[in-house]
């Protein structure tokens, strides 16, 4: 499975999302410094909303294979600004959690992520374990393996690592 770095606001439900993936029951832990294990980094929301510890997610993400930004549903604004990926050498995905809120905004939160340069948003509930599954299955796909070849070519032609080449470049 590929590491996942989870970077986004206090009480956005980053560490219950952890816990969901893991299929461990769900228990409020605050997260007080970065926490990284086999499959995945926690990082303190303060690293998000502070200009001071966002370099943090910066250097973190180098330790992962795919940056989650995650949202809550019900988010009163949002910390990630247009295209905040060109500082993340990794694919970046965006997870909406908190879904059943009766104060859910989706459409507009996942136009936040989108426009935050999100290659793909999952929308999950970490307490019915609503679309865990399909994260489950995204982070299960292989990382691409590519020679120093390949990766010269993908580079000049200005792609990531992940991304297709275009039928005309071939």
């Amino acid at each position: 499975m590929r590491k996942l770095f989870l970077m986004g606001r206090s009480e956005a439900g980053k560490t219950s999302l952890t816990q969901a993936l893991k299929g461990e029951e769900l228990h409020y832990k605050k997260t007080q410094y970065t926490k990284s294990d086999e499959d995945t980094i926690d990082s303190p929301g303060e690293y998000a909303e502070s200009k001071r510890f966002s370099v943090g997610l910066a250097c973190f993400s180098f330790e992962a294979d795919v940056v989650g930004i995650v949202q809550a549903a019900d988010e009163p604004f949002n910390l990630f600004g247009e295209g905040c990926q060109s500082f993340i050498l990794r694919p970046l995905i965006g997870i909406i959690t908190k879904i059943d809120s009766p104060y859910a905004n989706i459409p507009m939160v996942r136009q936040w992520l989108e426009n935050a340069g999100c290659e793909r948003v999952f929308l999950v509930n970490n307490v019915t374990r609503e679309g865990i599954d399909e994260l489950l299955d995204y982070l299960s796909q292989d990382t691409p393996k590519l020679t120093m070849e390949e990766a010269r070519y993908r580079q000049s032609l200005g792609l990531n690592e992940w991304d297709p080449i275009p039928a005309e470049a071939k």
